[in-house]
């Protein structure tokens, strides 16, 4: 692999998160949940900060408030800021998951690969052998039966 494949593989990724993006839906049915959605959130946190006492409680209940009235009754208000918060969450969604899958690359597969490497097992029957005439591996003989082409695997 080279510097050039890597390259276009990068540009490939950018654009199919611009893609994502574009195809975000702003349908009434969309923008309605959005609003009702942070306005329930909002709302359950203006309860937690009332029941520790804060003072910060009646922005969140009011802020709640009106998303989940505007959600409810004018959702094409919230559509700015749905498609602000759906392009956030694509950009954060589309970072994370490499890294998220980075991270189980480097911290299970390949110390799982190293151990395998040091024991000497070879799961996959990779092995070269010099003395084997065929790799391919003999199946019994059973009796085909109709059920039996369909559960092949």
């Amino acid at each position: 692999m080279s510097w050039i494949d890597a390259g276009a593989r990068q540009r490939r990724a950018g654009e199919s998160m611009i893609e994502d993006i574009k195809n975000i839906k702003s349908g009434k049915k969309e923008l309605r949940e959005f609003g009702v959605t942070i306005g329930a959130v909002l709302i359950a946190l203006g309860g937690i900060a009332i029941w520790r006492g804060k003072g910060a409680a009646i922005y969140f209940v009011s802020f709640g408030t009106v998303f989940v009235v505007l959600g409810l009754y004018f959702p094409a208000v919230l559509k700015p800021l749905q498609k602000v918060w759906m392009s956030a969450a694509a950009v954060i969604g589309f970072f994370m998951s490499r890294f998220i899958l980075g991270i189980i690359f480097y911290l299970v597969i390949t110390p799982i690969s190293m151990i395998m490497k040091m024991t000497g097992k070879d799961i996959l029957d990779e092995r070269i052998d010099q003395t084997k005439i065929s790799y391919w591996s003999q199946r019994s003989q059973t009796d085909k039966t109709k059920e039996s082409y369909e559960n092949q695997f």
